[in-house]
This record gives structure tokens, sequence and C-alpha cells, in this order.
């Protein structure tokens, strides 16, 4: 697990291979077992498989080539109904999201989590015909990755992340 969690990247670029059914499963159930308070659960997902839709979102991002290049996506939702105490929901919720991204990139498949679309939350929710309680959260674009360079990401060191550092190299 801890391999993955550091090669894990952001995939911005798909072949046209579509993503198979079982995958689309085996993420959306390991996004399920993501923690919540009281195991509320309050995500909710609608996936989107067709081109038609992701043209219709795709002015709605800066990242529009990834959304209409992208052979899978999925909506991610706080169901407000289901909702118990919102920060610790906005919380579970990338706990979710990131055991999508994981799991995607245990088979394989590369992903990268969409944020910026959610200035117009209330656009990509209308074309997608949301429920009125769902606030979106995030959109996941998912595929088969063109193959790109090794390079890593950088990070922060630990020294600038964590205080009163004991981990600290110096």
């Amino acid at each position: 697990m801890i391999e993955m969690i550091f090669s894990r990247r952001s995939v911005r670029r798909y072949t046209a291979d579509s993503v198979s059914d079982e995958a689309v499963s085996a993420m959306l159930e390991c996004a399920r077992f993501a923690p919540s308070g009281l195991n509320n659960q309050p995500w909710r997902f609608i996936v989107i498989d067709d081109k038609e839709t992701g043209r219709q979102l795709s002015p709605l991002t800066h990242y529009s080539d990834i959304i209409t290049s992208a052979p899978l996506l999925i909506a991610v939702f706080l169901d407000t109904a289901a909702s118990y105490h919102r920060e610790k929901d906005l919380t579970a919720i990338g706990a979710c999201i990131q055991n999508i991204l994981l799991a995607a990139h245990s088979m394989e498949l590369g992903a990268v989590w969409l944020g910026e679309i959610l200035k117009n939350k209330d656009k990509v929710s209308k074309i997608l015909d949301a429920p009125a309680e769902f606030e979106l959260m995030a959109v996941i674009a998912v595929g088969h990755p063109v193959p790109a360079s090794s390079e890593s990401a950088s990070r922060k060191p630990l020294d600038e992340l964590v205080f009163k550092n004991k981990y600290s190299k110096s």
C-alpha cells in the first residue's frame, strides 16, 4: 500500500480504451469503504461514460481537454440529507476520493481529481440531473493512461509540514 501511495500520480491523458464495468465497480466499492463519521457514508456518485455528457461538462472547467478525453468520469457528491456534520463529511469525502484514486492506480488506470469545476457545480448538477440534496464535491477523470515520463512529483520536506518535527533529517 505504501508503494501505491508513493507511486500514484495525477494522470491527465488517456487512450481511447474504455474502462471495464468491473474496474468501475471495484473503484466504487473501494470508495464506499472510506471512513466516515458515524459511518454515515455521505458520498453519492454519478458515473459518466458517454462522450456527449463529457462534451456538455467540458466548458465548465479550464480542464475541458481532460473531461473530453477521459473515457470515464465519476462525479462525487455530498448527500446533504445524509450529512450530520459538514466539516467531518467533507473530510470523509476526501478519503472516499483518495480511495478511488488509489484503486484506479492499483488497476493500472490513470485518474485525476478535478476540483476547479466546482466553480460551476450548479451547472454540473443540472447537466447530470442530480437530486437537489446532492452537492458536487469533485469530478474524477479515469482512463488508461497515455505513456508518460516517469518524473516524480515534488513534495515538501516533512520539516516544512510538521510542527515540532522529530522526523527532520537535520
